[in-house]
């Protein structure tokens, strides 16, 4: 049995809005959406010294709207709480009010705990009907949460000078010998002085952080004795995740101290979200928060049963009002009050789900790049000033929208990858690299969208690093208690001939060179460049694909911790050196598709050539046996924000060559009589051209020929 009370306080009837628990003078404002419910109650808990929970149940008086809500006095911030909701049980219309299931409040600031027995949490019995089990002891506390400190304002980086970097906030710091002991793995880890130079000088301008919205683990998961190592099951929308903090329970303060850090050193903060599911998981899971207090109000039901667009289980309905404004206040409080600077939306496809209509099959929900919530994104004042990112696909293949979101977002470019990686590989042909590396035109060019509206990406978190890219021909995820069958087959890897790691000399040396033409590709392309942190140290996850799981008890420095005792440090140096000359040569950040225009001096703004050094023939294109491409841009009108085009840049010129020994005649049109000086080199380690013997640039004239083995990347501005 729980322990229960009534208090003497009587909640008077308070206010309907905001949702959540508001600390104001004298006492807290609960205001709760379960319109379905005929009782909500907020329960008190204090914890006795032997770790039991004690609650005091305290009835919401009044309901305006759907929305339940009342003013308990005597009470503030730190108050420690759970709700509870009665109401009819009719499974066929996703109706399971179950007052045995303590619930987490789904606009909680801050939540204190982990999921206990799993059983406890289910809202039905083995009868199918309302189980009369209850939760106290199993669920996360809600905490009473004021307001944040306001953070530094962000740096406000244009999007063509934007290099973002995917970091996972305890896996980078949690082996940094220059943060404090107690400091890695959390968010104040992240904003050590170490860090940040480390992040300035590899050329970094905004870090996207894996969810940091409160993640409580799948109980698909927890039953292999695992434990969510990503952070893609939120349990809460509105609370920082506290197991990044380094003092239990500041997780919000610590929060705000890092963005304030990073945007002090020049660094944006973006955030990656989930509102696509949560981590109820189906209708066969648990009772957590949403389900127990208006399942048809947040999830895409069909007879009562979850429609699964996502793969976890559930679908997030973010067509309904109720939805709609959870993501909506939860994305105001991060981009307002903790002053993130964007957001990348995990499987955003999701978002754009709207209508529903009838197929064949039954109920169909298609793509609309008009919905509710993307409407309501791109037309609210704060959110559309913020960097937008989708991932624009989910788990069906009508889901993927690659370039069809609306002229405010950006977008993950997955066929960008692809190319890239299966080009270096002995794959993609020249004519497919050419469309990436340009900027992805066919995709992004319609409807007032441009290049930076393509986030162009090799390696992410959900795939093999960089390290493992050319180490592995086949995926090693068998640590991961799912039998290898967990994480994508279509990698366009190589191992260079010896699978996973290796002391033999021409091996790493074949390795490493792919490496830098992969990264190299990544930097110079047009486009918005996303590396993934720990790629630019050579960080390994031993061939795992799909690192989103460990061990429940895996310490933070063994969770698939960066190493950085053993980074590569040729391979930092590169990655800086070649984010040096993106930012140094606007010609190769444009905001404007490539058309072929003619330029102030006659020329062409983009032409392409073979390793003769002529334009490419047409029937070189899709060649399967051309493995050369050179790319002539234009300085003489150079479309960059703030640039004066009467100031004419400098030609660049870049070659890819993924076949073996090679010559290649330097390409350019026949008026181009200037000369080459080579400044990115990946044959060498760390990027830097092999100077002459005299110790001058290494210069080449207009038709100069130079040679190359695959994989290869050369990068020439004029003389």
């Amino acid at each position: 049995m729980v322990p229960v009370s009534t208090d003497h306080r009587s909640p008077s009837p308070g206010a309907a809005t905001p949702l959540g628990a508001l600390p104001l003078p004298g006492g807290v404002n609960f205001a709760v959406h379960a319109p379905r419910a005929t009782d909500v109650w907020v329960c008190l808990v204090d914890v006795d010294e032997a770790g039991a929970r004690h609650e005091q149940r305290l009835r919401l008086p009044t309901q305006t709207a759907g929305v339940h809500h009342g003013f308990v006095a005597g009470i503030g911030e730190g108050a420690r709480y759970c709700l509870r909701a009665a109401g009819p049980w009719e499974p066929e219309i996703g109706l399971r009010f179950n007052e045995h299931k303590a619930l987490v409040d789904p606009y909680a600031r801050r939540i204190d705990g982990a999921l206990g027995d799993g059983a406890s949490l289910l809202p039905y019995g083995e009868d199918g009907g309302p189980s009369d089990i209850d939760s106290l002891a199993d669920i996360p506390l809600s905490v009473v949460t004021g307001t944040p400190p306001a953070p530094e304002p962000g740096p406000g980086v244009p999007w063509d000078r934007t290099v973002i970097c995917e970091v996972h906030v305890g896996s980078y710091t949690a082996r940094h010998p220059g943060v404090p002991e107690e400091l890695r793995g959390t968010y104040l880890g992240l904003a050590q002085p170490a860090v940040l130079e480390h992040l300035r000088r590899i050329g970094v301008t905004a870090v996207e952080l894996l969810p940091v919205q409160a993640c409580l683990t799948e109980p698909g998961v927890r039953s292999r004795g695992m434990r969510n190592h990503w952070g893609y099951s939120t349990g809460a929308y509105f609370a920082p995740d506290p197991r990044y903090a380094a003092r239990p329970g500041q997780e919000v303060e610590e929060f705000t101290a890092m963005v304030s850090a990073l945007h002090a050193a020049g660094l944006e903060v973006l955030m990656d979200v989930v509102y696509n599911h949560t981590a109820e998981e189906s209708v066969a899971g648990p009772s957590l928060a949403w389900r127990g207090l208006d399942a048809p109000g947040y999830y895409l039901l069909e007879n009562g049963d979850d429609l699964d667009y996502t793969g976890c289980g559930n679908t997030v309905d973010c067509a309904s009002p109720a939805a709609l404004r959870m993501v909506l206040d939860s994305l105001r409080l991060f981009a307002g009050e903790y002053g993130v600077d964007g957001f990348r939306f995990d499987l955003a496809s999701v978002l754009g789900r709207g209508r529903t209509a009838t197929g064949p099959q039954g109920p169909v929900i298609p793509f609309d790049r008009r919905a509710p919530l993307l409407s309501a994104i791109a037309a609210d004042p704060l959110l559309a000033s913020r960097k937008l990112i989708a991932e624009p696909w989910d788990a069906t293949g009508e889901g993927y929208q690659v370039g069809g979101f609306p002229a405010v977002w950006a977008e993950w470019n997955d066929r960008y990858r692809d190319t890239v990686r299966s080009f270096f590989a002995g794959g993609s042909t020249v004519g497919d690299l050419a469309s990436r590396v340009s900027g992805s035109q066919d995709l992004f060019g319609a409807q007032g969208r441009s290049p930076f509206s393509s986030i162009n990406f090799v390696t992410a978190h959900d795939g093999f690093t960089v390290r493992d890219l050319v180490s592995y021909e086949r995926k090693h995820n068998e640590a991961n208690g799912e039998r290898n069958r967990d994480g994508t087959d279509n990698n366009h890897s190589v191992n260079h001939g010896f699978e996973g790691g290796t002391t033999d000399p021409a091996i790493l040396a074949a390795r490493a060179a792919h490496v830098r033409a992969l990264l190299a590709t990544l930097l110079l392309s047009t486009g918005t460049p996303m590396l993934l942190g720990g790629d630019e140290l050579g960080h390994t996850q031993y061939g795992n694909n799909n690192a989103y799981c460990v061990p429940l008890d895996t310490p933070a420095a063994d969770a698939f911790a960066v190493d950085w005792d053993a980074a590569d440090a040729d391979l930092t140096a590169f990655v800086a050196r070649v984010t040096t000359v993106r930012r140094a040569t606007p010609v190769l950040r444009q905001h404007e598709f490539f058309d072929g225009r003619a330029t102030q001096d006659g020329e062409p703004d983009l032409a392409w050539f073979a390793a003769d050094g002529a334009e490419m023939p047409g029937d070189a294109w899709q060649s399967p046996e051309v493995r050369t491409l050179q790319a002539w841009v234009d300085g003489a009108d150079v479309r960059a924000p703030g640039h004066d085009r009467a100031v004419p840049e400098k030609d660049a010129l870049i070659i890819w060559h993924s076949g073996g020994d090679a010559v290649v005649v330097l390409g350019g049109p026949e008026t181009c009589t200037h000369g080459w000086e080579l400044i990115v080199d990946t044959s060498q380690p760390g990027g830097a051209p092999a100077d002459r013997a005299d110790g001058d640039p290494a210069v080449f004239g207009p038709r100069a020929e130079v040679t190359v083995s695959g994989p290869t990347v050369l990068a020439f501005q004029q003389v």
